[in-house]
């Protein structure tokens, strides 16, 4: 098994392509070391002193350290993710699904802004995750109100330094051209 590794925008991100799906649908982040017990490679991953995220993608794992140099975590994270795919395992619990649509039910608006709300999903789902998922993140919608769309940032894009300019620059640009209703986007 050849695992490819790609830099990301955020250089405490470094994203893993093993050459296979890694969720099917939807995405799945994790945080902590308790939130990674949802996935048996989140939570070897997570064993990795210096790991402190895990995001899967479809085919790809981005991986978040601390402190600690990529030259000593990339042999270990690399043993450990071509070990997970040997061994035949799932990559997510039985029990338990993550994705972006998992907080769907946290989204608000309001339902007068319905219409608006759907063309700012389907720009963020054709023109701004397929970029960002290069990058080995996600940006998700939650919100609308008062002209201000609020995105929540995953993966590499979750605490990366240029991701401020990714939506004052790139997202909240090509959101106010197509919808003139957005005035400004937030990280919520």
């Amino acid at each position: 098994m050849f695992i490819q590794t790609e830099a990301t925008p955020n250089p405490a991100t470094q994203k893993f392509l093993p050459g296979k799906v890694v969720m099917e649908n939807g995405t799945a982040e994790f945080r902590s070391t308790e939130e990674a017990q949802a996935s048996p490679l989140a939570a070897r991953l997570f064993e990795i002193p210096g790991v402190t995220g895990v995001y899967f993608g479809y085919d790809f794992i981005s991986v978040s350290k601390d402190n600690a140099e990529w030259q000593h975590l990339k042999p270990a994270i690399l043993g450990s993710i071509m070990e997970h795919f040997m061994s035949g395992k799932p990559v997510m619990g039985d029990a338990s699904i993550l994705s972006e649509d998992a907080d769907a039910g946290d989204e608000f608006f309001d339902a007068g802004d319905e219409s608006i709300v759907l063309t700012i999903k389907e720009l963020l789902d054709t023109r701004v995750r397929p970029a960002v998922a290069q990058d080995g993140g996600d940006i998700t919608f939650r919100g609308f109100k008062d002209g201000k769309v609020y995105l929540n940032m995953k993966g590499s894009c979750s605490g990366c330094p240029s991701s401020t300019a990714t939506l004052k620059h790139g997202v909240q640009n090509l959101l106010r051209h197509f919808v003139p209703e957005v005035q400004e986007v937030v990280a919520a």
